[in-house]
C-alpha cells in the first residue's frame, strides 16, 4: 500500500509531519510526500519517506500568466507523473489552501482521501471535524489547546500520535558537524546553540539578551555559544558578537539543512525562538529552551518532544492576535529575562532537570504527553492554577471528545474554579448560546414539517447569531469559526439537527464544568 501526504507549508510545519509519516509506515504504508519545491530538501530530514514530489509552484504561476490552458496542462502532467510512478491508494492533505484542495480532488479520484478536501462543485469537503478545527486554530492563535503535530495526526485519521523522531544524519554530515565544532576555546566544556532569528522581529528575543546569556554561559559553565541561522539572519549574529566577552562559533548562513541537523545533535542544548530550527532540534533529540513571543505560544506550536522547556511572557495580552499592531510597544520581548533563561539552562546542564521558576515574570512549561499520547505542558512557574491554564485543560478534554464524535454530555469532569470575572463572562456567553441553540432546535423541527420561507429566514438569522455570540467572547473564538464552517456544509436539515445537538451538548458540558 502507498500513501501520499500533501503538506504545502513551510519548513517547520513540514518537519512536524513526521509523526504522521511514522504512523503510516508502522501501518505498512510506503509513504510519499508532496511539498513546495523550495522546501523539498526538508524531506531528507524525515524518516520513512520513500519518494518526494516537489510542487513546481513557480512553473504553474508562470504558466497561468502566459495561458491558463498551459497551466492546466502543467498541473495535469504533474499529477499524472505521481499516479504513474507512485499510484497511492491513500491521499492525505494536511494543507487547507485552495490549491492543495484542488490537488487532493484531482489525485483523490478513485482513492481514499483524508484531511482537507473539495467536492465536485468546488466546496470544501473536509473528511473530519479535526480538519475544520485545524483550519480555524491556525487563524485563532491563543485559542487552540492542541499542538500542531497532534492536529496533523488527527486530521490524517491517526488516533494516537507517533513519536516525533527525525532521520539520523548520514555519516558525511556527522563528519561535517565535527569539523564545524572541532576548535572550541581552551577550557570549553560543551556547546549551547543560539537561534536568534524568527519569522517576525516582534517574535525575536532581543540580541542583547542572547549576548548576556552567552556571557553567563561561558563565565559560569564554560559553554561556547554556537550561532545558528540563515544567510538573511547573519546580521543578528554579528550584533550578538559586538562587544561579546565570550568565545563563539558563528555558523549563521554556513550550514545546509543536513549539516544543521547534524550540528544540533552535537549541542548540549539549544536556546531558540519559535522557529523551524526549534522543531528540527526537538525531532533530533536535542535538549532546548524555547522562547515564545507576540503571536507565538507553546500550546499549539511548541516543540513536540518531552522534557523540553518553553517560556512565554506572563502578560494578560500574550499571545497577541495576528494582524494587530501592539499597543504596548512589544513589551513581551523584554519579559523573559536572560537571568531566568540562564538559571533554567544552567540547572539542566548540571542535572538534566528543569527548575521551578515562580515569580520570574514568565510562564514556564515542561513538555510531555497526556493519556491520549498528545503533547501537553506542565507548569514550572506555578501557573497551573491560573485561569488560562485551567481553561486550556478543560478545552483539551471536551474539544477532543467533541471532535472525536464522543458524547460530551456524559463527560465526568470536575468543576473548575476560575476567577469571578472570567467565569461570569463565559457562563453568560454559553448561556446565550444555549438559549439560541434551543430555539434553533425547535425551529428546525418546524421547518422539516413545513418549510415556510419566512421561518427559513428567521432560522438562518439565528444560525448567524450563534456565531456572533461566540465570537464576542475571545475564549470561544475557535468554536465560533467551527460553527460557521459546519453551518455551511450541510446538504439537508438532518445535518443541521445533528450539529445543533452536538453543540448543545458541548455548551452544556462547558457550562456544567464552570457552574
Amino acid at each position: 500500500m502507498k500513501a501520499l501526504v500533501i503538506n504545502l507549508t513551510r519548513f517547520g510545519d513540514l518537519l512536524q509531519t513526521q509523526p504522521v509519516i511514522t504512523a503510516l509506515a508502522e501501518q505498512g504504508y510506503e509513504v510519499g510526500v508532496m511539498c513546495l519545491k523550495n522546501f523539498s530538501g526538508t524531506t531528507q530530514l524525515l524518516r520513512n519517506v520513500a519518494q518526494t514530489f516537489p510542487l513546481p509552484g513557480a512553473s504553474l504561476l508562470a504558466a497561468i500568466d502566459r495561458d491558463w490552458r498551459e497551466a492546466i496542462s502543467v498541473f495535469e502532467s504533474y499529477c499524472a507523473e505521481i499516479e504513474g510512478t507512485f499510484n497511492p491508494a491513500l491521499v492525505i492533505n494536511l494543507t487547507p489552501s485552495v490549491p492543495s484542495r484542488l490537488i487532493s480532488l484531482r489525485l483523490g479520484q478513485g482513492r481514499e482521501v483524508r484531511g482537507f478536501a473539495m467536492d465536485e462543485f468546488g466546496f470544501n469537503a473536509d473528511t473530519s471535524r479535526w480538519a475544520g478545527f485545524l483550519q480555524m486554530a491556525s487563524s485563532n492563535r491563543g485559542a487552540s489547546p492542541f499542538n500542531v503535530v497532534d492536529l496533523f495526526s488527527r486530521v490524517a485519521g491517526i488516533d494516537r500520535p507517533a513519536a516525533f523522531e527525525l532521520a539520523e544524519p548520514v555519516l558525511e554530515m556527522k563528519i561535517a558537524a565535527l569539523k564545524l565544532l572541532e576548535n572550541p576555546a581552551p577550557g570549553a566544556k560543551g556547546f549551547v546553540g543560539f537561534q536568534p532569528g524568527a519569522s517576525e522581529d516582534r517574535r525575536r528575543w532581543p540580541v542583547a539578551y542572547f549576548r548576556e546569556l552567552g556571557h553567563s554561559l561561558w563565565k559560569q559553565k564554560r559553554m561556547v555559544p554556537v550561532l545558528l541561522g540563515t544567510e538573511s539572519e547573519k546580521e543578528l549574529g554579528l550584533r550578538i558578537l559586538e562587544g561579546a566577552k565570550f568565545p563563539a562559533v558563528n555558523l549563521m548562513g554556513v550550514t545546509s539543512l543536513q549539516e544543521l541537523a547534524a550540528v544540533l545533535r552535537r549541542l548540549n542544548l539549544l536556546v531558540t525562538n519559535d522557529t523551524g530550527t526549534m522543531h528540527l532540534a526537538a525531532g533530533s533529540g536535542t535538549p532546548l529552551a524555547a522562547i515564545f513571543l507576540a503571536t507565538a505560544q507553546p500550546w499549539d506550536t511548541g516543540p513536540a518532544a518531552v522534557n523540553l522547556c518553553c517560556f512565554e511572557p506572563d502578560l494578560d495580552c500574550h499571545p497577541c492576535p495576528f494582524g494587530q499592531k501592539c499597543i504596548h510597544e512589544n513589551i513581551c520581548r523584554r519579559a523573559v529575562s536572560p537571568e531566568t533563561v540562564f538559571e533554567a539552562v544552567s540547572l539542566f546542564i548540571d542535572s538534566g532537570e528543569w527548575p521551578q521558576l515562580e515569580n520570574r515574570g514568565v510562564r514556564a512549561y515542561l513538555t510531555g504527553r497526556d493519556e491520549q499520547g498528545m503533547m501537553s505542558l506542565v507548569s514550572l512557574s506555578g501557573h497551573d492554577q491560573s485561569d488560562r491554564h485551567k481553561w486550556i485543560f478543560l478545552q483539551r478534554e471536551l474539544y477532543r471528545r467533541f471532535l472525536d464524535g464522543e458524547d460530551v454530555s456524559a463527560a465526568d469532569l470536575p468543576r473548575i474554579e476560575l476567577s469571578t470575572e472570567l467565569r461570569e463572562r463565559l457562563l453568560e456567553s454559553l448561556g446565550n448560546c444555549r438559549d439560541v441553540l434551543f430555539l434553533l432546535s425547535r425551529q428546525v423541527v418546524l421547518l422539516k414539517d413545513d418549510p415556510i420561507e419566512a421561518m427559513k429566514m428567521k432560522f438562518l438569522a439565528n444560525l448567524q447569531k450563534i456565531q456572533d455570540i461566540m465570537s464576542s467572547c475571545p475564549e470561544l473564538s475557535v468554536l465560533s469559526s467551527m460553527w460557521m464552517i459546519e453551518s455551511r456544509t450541510h446538504e439537508n436539515l438532518d445535518g443541521v439537527m445533528d450539529q445543533l445537538a452536538r453543540y448543545m451538548a458541548l455548551v452544556g458540558a462547558l457550562s456544567a464544568a464552570l457552574d
